[in-house]
């Protein structure tokens, strides 16, 4: 039998009134909009202490807090305390090596609480156990703590942004993908999601694919096919992260052809409504569109783990595609894409263009893949960041020589947000199937790749 995950369908429904998070009020402001104000404004809620200033100026995906969606997200899901903790001892840091270990420590300590609280080994808090929501906050409450920070020593820019990166990375969990279990006693499955986007058009946005992470980080599940382990790690929506190589560094260790390595690998993302979508190709192209720090990019995947002019238009996944779509049944049907889009023959290479509000540029669709030799302009997962977690990994793959079955996996798009208020029992019950189908699909793929 396949496996599933008990649904964990919350009646909660959390109203968009003041609550007592961390410190001080909130005020209630209608959802769906960016918020106003400058910088560092309306983060009244946030922790107070001498060491922070809530007056310096934030990014655009920080500069989000401000909103008291995020506070109430925050104390739904028990992270308020793990928060205040991060910033008094934050405030004690006598120099930088006690504040890189205390920001390494808080960051796993997000992660592990997230995960804990997704399996149901610690209170879930107001919010339902398999939100992934109230983790994207807290950690990114703890970034903009560390950049509001003025230590009582000497700190460079330099050491600032490490102590960013630490609590990005560790706290997404890319820093614990670890297995107990070894060959041949388990088979290894590695999972990515992604953190919520889109919170321009609605703050409280989840993404499923993050929420699956935290549901299946090693978890050990018996099945027909044997004893399969998975770990799993959360990725930003990011333009700069990709290209600064965050994807190779948390998943070459596992990928290359070596004692380490998995048995298979799913990256997994949000795609369209009420189907799963099993992407057969991805390409070497990003679309354009704008990312959690409202920046875009239009232009070649750069730094990848080829050597340089040797990167490949496209990759292609090595699931057993046509055997999980035909042997999972579900609420939501599971269709293989193959469609891509190709440049147009004899068009001209493109400069890379990182401003927002770019052109449409002209593309071909291939119903069946691309051709030899096509320029991409969009894999079968599109051309934003899922397409590229799938092009990279499958290429960090490729290049090691190693034969590990692989690709991308879109989940439909997470429904039932009420109008009013952060949740109801439409939109966690659509999470927790979503959850509980993806980990069948994962358990048929690898029943049916157990040869690979």
């Amino acid at each position: 039998m396949l496996s599933k995950i008990p649904a964990r369908v919350s009646a909660v429904v959390v109203p968009l009134i003041a609550m007592a998070v961390l410190a001080g009020p909130v005020v209630a402001v209608p959802t769906g909009s960016a918020g106003g104000g400058d910088d560092g404004a309306g983060l009244e809620w946030m922790p107070t202490a001498e060491c922070v200033q809530r007056s310096v100026p934030l990014g655009p995906e920080e500069s989000r807090l401000r909103r008291p969606e995020a506070a109430e997200l925050i104390e739904g899901g028990g992270f308020d305390r793990l928060v205040r903790s991060f910033v008094a001892e934050l405030c004690a840091a006598q120099d930088y090596p006690s504040a890189l270990e205390g920001a390494t420590a808080a960051a796993g300590r997000l992660w592990r609480h997230a995960v804990d609280r997704a399996q149901g080994r610690t209170p879930s808090g107001a919010l339902s156990a398999s939100d992934d929501r109230p983790l994207y906050w807290a950690r990114l409450a703890e970034v903009a703590s560390i950049q509001q920070w003025t230590p009582s020593f000497a700190l460079s820019p330099s050491q600032r942004a490490d102590l960013v990166a630490t609590i990005d990375r560790v706290g997404r969990g890319q820093d614990a993908i670890a297995y107990s279990t070894h060959r041949p006693a388990a088979r290894r499955v590695l999972v990515t999601g992604f953190d919520p986007f889109k919170l321009d058009t609605d703050l409280r946005n989840g993404n499923p694919s993050g929420a699956a992470a935290l549901a299946l980080d090693g978890r050990v599940i018996e099945t027909e096919y044997g004893r399969l382990e998975f770990a799993a790690a959360i990725f930003p929506v990011r333009w700069r992260d990709f290209g600064a190589g965050m994807v190779e560094r948390a998943l070459r260790p596992w990928l290359a052809d070596g004692p380490d390595r998995v048995d298979l690998f799913a990256t997994v993302s949000v795609g369209g409504p009420g189907k799963f979508d099993l992407e057969q190709t991805n390409g070497a192209w990003r679309g354009g569109k704008v990312d959690n720090e409202s920046a875009c990019y239009l232009g070649q995947i750069p730094n990848t783990a080829a050597a340089a002019g040797t990167e490949p238009q496209w990759t292609r996944s090595t699931l057993p595609l046509p055997e999980m779509a035909a042997a999972v049944p579900g609420p939501f049907p599971v269709n293989v894409r193959t469609t891509t889009d190709i440049a147009p023959p004899f068009f001209p290479p493109l400069p890379v263009i990182t401003h927002c509000g770019l052109p449409n540029l002209p593309a071909v669709p291939t119903p069946d893949g691309p051709p030899p030799d096509a320029i991409a302009r969009a894999g079968g997962g599109g051309t934003y960041l899922s397409n590229e977690i799938a092009y990279r990994a499958t290429l960090l793959r490729d290049v090691s020589g190693s034969a590990i079955p692989g690709g991308h996996i879109h989940v439909p798009i997470l429904e039932g947000l009420p109008e009013f208020g952060l949740t109801g029992p439409e939109f966690d019950g659509n999470r927790d199937a979503i959850i509980a189908q993806l980990t069948d699909l994962l358990v048929a793929a690898a029943g049916s790749s157990r040869a690979g």
